[in-house]
C-alpha cells in the first residue's frame, strides 16, 4: 500500500517529464531529417548547447523576470484581496468600483505599458505595475466568489451568538473561500509573467522578455528558443509553487484529498 501511495506521487510528474522527452526527441528527428534551417527552428540540442554557452546571461535575466513576477503577483494578492472584502461588505463599492474594475481589466495591457513606462520610467517597477493590473482581476473574481459562498446558516448561526462581523469575515467567510482564491492565485501568477515579459517587450534593458527582442534583432532563434523554454520552466515552477501553498494551506478540502481506488 506504501508502495503504491509512493508512487502515485511521481507518477505525474514521470510522465510529464517522458511526454516532453518524447516531443524534444521528435523535434530533433524531424529537424534533421527535414534538414530544417536552424535560423528558422534549431533542434533542441542547439538549444541547450546556447543555454550552457552563457549560464550567468540567462540566469542574471530569468532572476530579474522571476523577482518582477512574483512583486506583482503578491501585490496584486494583497491588494485584491482587500478591495474584494470591501466589495463584499459595501453595497457602494459593489455598483462603483466592481464596474470600473471590469472596464479596466477589458483594457489591453500593452496599450497601458507606455503609459506605466511614462509615469513610473524604464526600471523594475513599471514591469511590477503591469504585472499587478493584469493579475489582480482573476484574484477580486475569484476571491469575491468565495467570500459571497459561505455557508449562510453558518453565518447566521454565528450572528446568533453574537459574533462581530470581523469575527465572522476571519472565521467563516476567509477561510471558506479559501479554495476560491488559490484558484484565482494560479491564473494570477500565470498571467503576472506575461505582463513582466509584456513590460520588458515595451521598455527594459533586463529580463527574458529583453533576451527576446535582442535575439529576434540579429536572428538568434536559438537563444530566443533558450529563453521561450526558460519563460515555460518558470511558469510551472511558479505555478506548482502555488499549488504547494494550497495544499500547505487548505489540506481539509476535498480537492487536496487523494482519489481511492474503487478496489479499496
Amino acid at each position: 500500500m506504501r508502495r503504491r501511495s509512493s508512487w502515485r506521487r511521481f507518477e505525474k510528474p514521470l510522465t510529464v517529464g517522458a511526454t516532453l522527452l518524447f516531443a524534444l526527441v521528435v523535434w530533433e528527428l524531424l529537424v534533421r531529417l527535414l534538414k530544417v534551417p536552424g535560423f528558422l527552428l534549431p533542434p533542441p540540442s542547439k538549444v541547450v548547447e546556447e543555454l550552457f554557452s552563457s549560464p550567468g546571461y540567462y540566469l542574471s535575466n530569468t532572476g530579474f523576470t522571476l523577482w518582477t513576477t512574483i512583486a506583482g503577483f503578491l501585490l496584486s494578492v494583497i491588494v485584491g484581496a482587500l478591495m474584494s472584502i470591501a466589495i463584499v461588505y459595501s453595497r457602494f463599492l459593489e455598483r462603483t468600483l466592481f464596474p470600473l474594475l471590469i472596464a479596466f481589466n477589458s483594457v489591453p495591457k500593452v496599450a497601458l505599458a507606455p503609459l506605466f513606462v511614462i509615469w513610473l520610467g524604464t526600471g523594475a517597477t513599471p514591469k511590477i505595475a503591469i504585472a499587478f493590473t493584469i493579475a489582480a482581476f482573476s484574484i477580486v473574481i475569484s476571491t469575491v466568489f468565495g467570500l459571497r459562498t459561505s455557508d449562510p446558516d453558518l453565518i447566521a448561526l454565528a450572528r446568533s451568538a453574537r459574533a462581530s462581523e470581523r469575527q465572522i469575515l476571519w472565521k467563516i467567510r476567509l477561510p471558506s473561500a479559501l479554495p476560491s482564491v488559490f484558484s484565482g492565485m494560479k491564473i494570477s501568477i500565470s498571467v503576472a509573467l506575461v505582463g513582466a515579459i509584456v513590460g520588458e517587450f515595451v521598455a527594459g534593458s533586463s529580463g527574458l522578455g529583453q533576451v527576446i527582442l535582442v535575439a529576434q534583432s540579429s536572428f538568434q532563434t536559438s537563444r530566443m528558443f533558450a529563453a521561450i523554454a526558460l519563460l515555460g520552466l518558470l511558469g510551472t515552477v511558479l505555478y506548482y509553487a502555488v499549488e504547494l501553498s494550497e495544499r500547505w494551506a487548505i489540506p481539509w478540502h476535498i480537492s487536496q484529498r487523494a482519489p481511492r481506488s474503487p478496489n479499496k
